[in-house]
């Protein structure tokens, strides 16, 4: 993972707004419906390039597809692993769903409570050939003129989150699977020179939802127990190109019982990626730099903290974008800090709380931002 003695680095958390002729093909793949896979991937190829452009135009330092090509981060892999046939479940409602009824209402009423397939069968590969996909088409879009891009892939914990296990004996066997068959993934993405991120919104999003019911000290278990998993499913790829991505939950809501990080950071160092994304500028965690006055950076990890809130329509000014940019590298290094969002701005094809246009122009203003801040700390 580049670092910069130069300037604060910028890059994002992965999902950017899709192609409008891209999300009826994408909604109609992820229900079976059929599709001309050959328009469809050619269609594909053409977003990732585009995508691509796009950030390079915008000054975005660490590039990557913009997810293009899947209709949700989470749950892409049923379609690529077998074992996905269950009936789909929906997300147990959030911890602050019943002290806000009509928020939860809502929040239902407008399709936001997201679900997948159950797992009834043996986790496996059934086609690798999308991964290669990915990876060719990222490839060609950054052959000239990129000097560092990445790729995403979801975490076991997060895939088991949305997809829960109805065939395995254990939570703990199915994670393990999930990561046995994931590691190929991994492995893929770093071969091809690409920084690896998995999306991990299990170890902060997880205790609102699928662990409401745990006390803290269980649920940092929970965490702990992800972090080995995924520790093992990475033994082959060196730290350095690798960063991970928490998140608390990429909806506009109360957010009130949200885990303090914290609670949570300790654990999470222990993990094996250098890049450690996080939460930094929505209202429930923008003042959670503080953390970092007590908890020590480990040697060897790079903070990307949220400078852009994800969830609304208010394009940040970039002098606050470079004021949340200092409050981090005055305390860990400004070597140590790359500027990056809340989380990504099109988690789900066709569901998007900020709209392009708007998603485009914040990413400028976090440009603009780091530059301001640049030219501070240096």
């Amino acid at each position: 993972m580049k670092r910069s003695m130069q300037k604060i680095l910028t890059t994002h958390t992965g999902s950017l707004p899709r192609r409008d002729e891209l999300l009826p093909l994408l909604m109609a793949r992820d229900q079976g419906k059929p599709v001309d896979e050959a328009a469809f991937q050619s269609r594909v190829s053409e977003a990732v390039r585009e995508i691509v452009r796009k950030q390079r135009d915008t000054g975005i330092d660490i590039v990557n597809d913009g997810e293009q090509g899947k209709q949700n981060y989470s749950t892409y892999i049923k379609d690529r692993l077998s074992g996905f046939d269950g009936e789909p479940v929906s997300v147990d409602p959030s911890r602050d769903q019943p002290e806000f009824p009509d928020y939860a209402a809502a929040f239902l009423r407008g399709g936001m409570r997201p679900s997948g397939p159950t797992c009834t069968g043996p986790v496996a590969w059934k086609d690798f050939s999308a991964v290669q996909r990915d990876i060719d088409n990222l490839r060609a879009a950054t052959a000239q003129g990129v000097e560092e891009a990445f790729m995403s892939a979801v975490s076991p914990g997060q895939a088991a989150r949305f997809m829960p296990n109805r065939y395995y004996k254990s939570d703990e066997a199915y994670l393990q699977a999930l990561a046995d068959a994931m590691r190929d993934e991994y492995n893929a993405i770093a071969r091809a020179g690409f920084i690896l991120q998995i999306d991990c919104p299990d170890l902060a999003s997880g205790w609102n939802n699928q662990f409401r019911d745990l006390t803290l000290p269980q649920f940092q278990k929970v965490v702990a127990m992800h972090i080995e998993v995924l520790n093992h499913a990475t033994r082959d790829i060196a730290p350095g190109q690798m960063r991970m991505h928490l998140c608390w939950g990429n909806y506009e809501g109360p957010h009130n019982h949200d885990i303090a990080l914290r609670d949570i950071i300790g654990e999470v160092f222990k993990a094996r990626p250098a890049g450690i994304s996080f939460e930094g500028a929505n209202p429930r965690h923008a003042h959670e730099w503080q953390v970092f006055r007590d908890v020590k950076l480990p040697p060897g990890k790079v903070l990307i903290p949220g400078v852009l809130d994800s969830t609304t329509n208010f394009v940040e000014h970039p002098e606050l974008v470079a004021e949340r940019i200092g409050n981090y590298a005055r305390l860990v290094g400004r070597e140590n800090v790359i500027a990056g969002t809340d989380c990504g701005f099109a988690t789900s094809a066709g569901v998007s709380a900020v709209f392009p246009t708007v998603a485009w122009a914040k990413l400028g203003a976090m440009v603009a931002g780091a530059r301001l801040a640049s030219e501070v700390l240096w």
